[in-house]
């Protein structure tokens, strides 16, 4: 399948972004949901040529020996592009958040005072593999207000561009700005630095992919950063806590495709629990292809199970099926090694005793704490009214769950009588 090109250059499709987003913050909610489900629709109608060019980058990456990690993000199976269609679905049924009226602690005498949720502006997306991520980032951003400028990796370049020349047909079709979706390719010469150092135009970056390339765009970017986060979650098995309890966690954890963005790599094993319920795991673990390690203790006591941790694999995410052991005396322990080697994203308790779930959640320094429950992501989960684009473990900017609000901003507004 041959894709053609005709994207404006960097500097232009940055511009006309920023454009673009001076008009949608004046739009109704109405026009930005039909906008949406739009965007749905062209989705859709695009199915086959989108599963096409994905096949074509499959092609292409393998004779270039990419790694099978992005090899695995990269499929765009047909599942995974009506999950993409069914989120966008959903966004176009929510509530509208922008302009919503919330009360303001700073008062004056004889003026009213509140406060309204705005659009960011401009938000970039900085994102390996992941084709569909393209098209749900573009839901976000249209039904906060915001205009989005898609920088995704040459791996990925035939998908994304068809993905994203179909929703800017809609859009056009739906009578919304020029330059609500804009896409920027590597082979355009739009380098990560050129992007994310346009603070004139953009307001918000948001690197999503292996660590390495967050790392490269917290380093560079002269424009707030949301960092995302996924994998290197860890869990404590207390001394309580039961055999099929942490199983059931640690594989629904490993559920989420192909996005292992909660996925728990790390579990620290009290000293004192029984290590026949380890070797239970294990052997369950094993049978289902999860490779295992362990610390030097661990290994030494169980050499046939477990085969030696480096050092550094403490602080890093393993994002594949791989799980590292360790003991620890207790759960003040357990609570300070994670706190030190942890992404600080999402991390988990299995426990029997309520004492244990309230230090752990109290002292546990990250985004999100789980107790005696998986932290299996899901972007359109079935229960509340929420969907969510990723995780973030920083506390800069926002932390958590990145929801819709995530991509809003304050204005307050002072009325004098």
């Amino acid at each position: 399948m041959e894709v053609s090109d005709f994207s404006p250059k960097p500097t232009e499709a940055i511009a006309q972004a920023y454009r673009a987003s001076l008009v949608l913050a004046t739009t109704k909610g109405v026009e930005r949901s039909r906008g949406v489900q739009a965007m749905a629709q062209a989705l859709k109608n695009s199915f086959d040529d989108i599963l096409e060019a994905n096949t074509l980058d499959l092609e292409t990456s393998r004779e270039m020996a990419v790694p099978e990690l992005i090899l695995d993000w990269l499929k765009l199976t047909p599942e995974r592009l009506q999950r993409a269609i069914g989120i966008l679905q959903r966004l176009g049924e929510l509530s509208d958040p922008i302009r919503r009226v919330m009360n303001a602690s700073y008062q004056l005498d004889y003026a009213q005072t509140y406060s309204q949720l705005m659009p960011l502006g401009v938000i970039a997306l900085i994102y390996e593999a992941f084709p569909e991520l393209g098209a749900i980032a573009a839901g976000f951003c249209l039904k906060t207000g915001n205009s989005l400028i898609l920088r995704g990796g040459s791996e990925a370049s035939n998908s994304n561009l068809v993905i994203a020349q179909a929703i800017q047909a809609a859009l056009d079709e739906a009578g919304l700005p020029l330059g609500c979706v804009e896409i920027l390719s590597s082979d355009q010469g739009a380098s990560i630095r050129d992007l994310v150092t346009q603070d004139r135009y953009l307001n918000l970056v948001i690197p999503y992919g292996r660590p390495t390339l967050v790392e490269k765009v917290m380093q560079q970017s002269t424009v707030p950063v949301l960092r995302s986060a996924m994998g290197n979650c860890y869990l404590y098995w207390s001394a309580t806590g039961k055999l099929d309890m942490v199983e059931s966690v640690v594989l629904d954890s490993h559920a989420s495709e192909p996005d292992p963005v909660n996925a728990i790599e790390k579990i620290l094993v009290n000293r004192d629990s029984n290590p026949s319920a380890w070797e239970s795991l294990w052997k369950s673990l094993k049978e289902k292809s999860f490779q295992l390690r362990g610390d030097a203790k661990l290994v030494a006591e169980f050499p046939h199970q477990l085969t030696l941790a480096a050092k550094s694999e403490w602080s890093q995410p393993y994002l594949g099926k791989i799980i590292a052991f360790k003991e620890v005396d207790n759960l003040d322990s357990a609570i300070a090694w994670m706190n030190q080697h942890s992404s600080s994203h999402a991390d988990c308790l299995v426990t029997e005793s309520y004492q244990e779930s309230r230090q752990f959640a109290l002292g546990i320094d990250s985004a999100s704490v789980y107790i005696n429950s998986s932290p299996r992501f899901l972007r359109n989960p079935k229960r509340g009214d929420s969907v969510f684009l990723g995780m973030s473990n920083q506390k800069g900017y926002r932390r958590g769950m990145i929801s819709l609000e995530t991509l809003t901003t304050i204005k307050q507004v002072v009325q004098g009588n």
